[in-house]
């Protein structure tokens, strides 16, 4: 029997089986955004979940394979929490103990970590150093590279010293093969650089879009849990959105680290934004040099290293970044507007501290900076988030000001709030230590730490309530 139409012609028997149970099967095309991983029906021209603009690319479903799933196994079963067998966490240690400060005190077995970045900012470089340092304590470690080839990863490791046996490198981008060498060798651990680059042949999308980063991804990470071999995946940062950026990661691995700095600064930050197995507020500082990364033990000297004497606008502070207490210098100019609209510049601090700090400054000290420009800069590169840093900046911008300089050897430090009080903050004790380390012979600080700070040999302690009682202090 047929479907005839209204002219009487046969269109299509009905007994050949044409219509399948469950209708015609179509194959379904979504637009993913290559910035964030947002999906939508049809192409929009700016993302609604990041902002931004021409992100969307065409791609395939996947089918969801429900039937294939449907008579699987459990890979394991519900049990009680006290019947849960425990084991001491075993820690792997790389050789960098920066990255592995970072890391919480090495690597843990299994573990996926992130690490991105900017292009061309040193992760690869910092990746390659950090295994060959693991590779000559007797392990074996996997060094996948996508966007050099084996000749070219050879120049850098000779440039950076980085040439153990144990060092497998291996230049491929299929992801098949790719697992294929990982399970023929077996390594203790394993680097893909970089993850946008590596495809799979299951998909249809181009390499480096969200689709083909998740899914290669995803298996990596299954294989790295199944052999507990640490999984370090290298992702890159772009302004076009081109390839898929480490936020579309993030909740799959178990540490992001970042890597932070300017092209023409010398200095490295690498900082822990994620971490299940430790710290989220660690940070790691690096120097670059001809023979590759070099660990900054000592990041407080280096940063105070060029610091002008008896300059005004130039105030020291100290800033917690995980367990490192970090001594910077805040430099600020303060000068009179020649637009109608004063200017406010602000380099390695967050810009609205500074313009709430500037009306406390005006409000309960008197100054004066309604027609002023401020631009405030710190001084290596780094940023500085923590509450504690307000005094400092403050203390900046009134020196400025004034043009009287802070005395070279005093540290200040405190939170300040929108009534002018001078609030207490935590781990105060470790930060008059350090500036007593450094050599610093007065710190100026909120007035309830001086309760359960102990003074130091040689070392002046002065408590303040208020900002108008730090003005008096400061010069």
């Amino acid at each position: 029997m047929s479907i005839a139409n209204r002219a009487g012609k046969a269109v299509l028997p009905v007994s050949s089986g044409a219509f399948p149970t469950g209708g015609v099967i179509k194959n379904k095309t979504i637009y993913i955004c290559q910035s964030c991983g947002a999906g939508a029906p049809r192409w929009l021209g700016k993302c609604p979940e990041c902002g931004g603009w021409n992100t969307f690319l065409e791609e395939k479903a996947r089918p969801a394979g429900r039937e294939a799933r449907r008579g699987a196994e459990p890979s394991c079963r519900p049990q009680a929490i006290t019947s849960v067998e425990t084991a001491p966490e075993a820690r792997l240690l790389t050789g960098l103990a920066e990255l592995d400060r970072t890391l919480g005190n090495g690597m843990v077995p299994g573990a996926a970590v992130l690490v991105g970045g900017d292009p061309g900012i040193g992760k690869s470089t910092l990746l390659l150093q950090a295994m060959g340092r693991f590779a000559s304590s007797g392990h074996t470690v996997l060094y996948v590279s996508g966007e050099e080839s084996l000749r070219q990863i050879r120049m850098r490791a000779e440039r950076t010293g980085a040439l153990p046996e144990g060092l497998m490198v291996y230049a491929e981008t299929d992801l098949e093969r790719i697992l294929d060498a990982v399970k023929s060798t077996r390594p203790g651990a394993i680097v893909i650089d970089s993850i946008q680059t590596v495809h799979t042949d299951a998909l249809d999308s181009s390499p480096g879009s969200v689709s083909q980063v998740r899914e290669c991804a995803h298996r990596l990470i299954t294989y790295a849990k199944e052999s507990d071999a640490p999984l370090f995946l290298i992702g890159h940062v772009t302004k076009e959105g081109t390839l898929a950026g480490p936020k579309v990661l993030e909740h799959m691995v178990d540490t992001v680290l970042y890597f932070e700095g300017e092209r023409g600064h010398p200095f490295r930050i690498l900082r822990t934004v994620k971490n299940r197995y430790g710290s989220v507020m660690e940070i790691g500082v690096f120097e670059m040099r001809e023979t590759g990364l070099a660990e900054v033990s000592n990041p407080s000297e280096l940063f105070l290293a060029e610091r002008p004497k008896d300059a005004s606008g130039s105030a020291v502070t100290s800033s917690l970044e995980g367990t490192r207490t970090v001594l910077v210098e805040v430099q600020s100019l303060v000068c009179p507007t020649i637009f109608g609209m004063p200017r406010r510049t602000v380099v390695g601090v967050d810009y609205n501290k500074v313009m709430l700090l500037a009306a406390v400054l005006e409000k309960k000290a008197g100054i004066r900076l309604t027609n002023h420009d401020i631009f405030i800069k710190v001084a290596g590169g780094i940023r500085l988030d923590e509450p504690a840093i307000d005094l400092g900046v403050l203390a900046s911008i009134a020196s400025n000001f004034l043009d009287k300089p802070v005395d070279a050897r005093t540290v200040i430090f405190g939170e300040v709030g929108l009534a002018g009080e001078v609030r207490a903050v935590n781990q105060a004790e470790p930060r008059v230590k350090e500036a007593h380390k450094i050599g610093f012979k007065r710190c100026i600080m909120p007035k309830d730490n001086l309760k359960t700070v102990r003074p130091a040999d040689g070392m002046t302690l002065e408590g303040v309530r208020t900002v108008a009682e730090a003005m008096e202090r400061f010069f």
